[in-house]
């Protein structure tokens, strides 16, 4: 869960609280587990540590106006014959602006809708769907530049 706080959160002091937050509400609200139809735990706890990532990025972010920093840094261990291991991906994905990364997190890993993350956030759905569009292209940028084959 802590490397789930951490794909949304670059830093790891803030990352570190997320997690401890989390945790925190899950061992309060244990018993909750027990009135749920699913009742499954992991998905439970994850959800609680998605929605703590999101508080504290919401707190610091505004959502409508995430553009590509200058500071982006390109990959440079991914060798252009190398199969593209989990953590190369990772380590793509943290160089991606807080907005793009949230967005594509919250839809490609976690398998939100566009409207549910819209509400999560507070954006509309069309600036959701913009903001994973923008991702997908500075990951294929990130990968063309490394001369790595992609499909994304």
């Amino acid at each position: 869960m802590f490397r789930l706080c951490l794909r949304y959160i670059r830093n790891q002091a803030e990352a570190e609280d997320a997690f401890m937050k989390g945790f925190h509400k899950v061992l309060t609200n244990i018993k909750q587990l027990l009135y749920r139809d699913d009742k499954s735990l992991d998905g439970w706890i994850k959800k609680i540590m998605v929605n703590e990532c999101l508080m504290v990025l919401r707190k610091s972010n505004n959502f409508n106006l995430t553009t590509i920093s200058d500071d982006l840094k390109i990959a440079t261990d991914v060798t252009p014959d190398s199969n593209l291991s989990a953590e190369a991906i990772y380590a793509l994905i943290l160089e991606l602006p807080t907005g793009y990364r949230t967005v594509f997190n919250l839809y490609v890993l976690e398998g939100y809708s566009h409207k549910e993350i819209a509400d999560q956030l507070g954006i509309s759905e069309l600036t959701s769907r913009s903001q994973l569009s923008k991702a997908k292209a500075v990951l294929r940028e990130l990968l063309t530049k490394n001369n790595l084959k992609y499909a994304i």
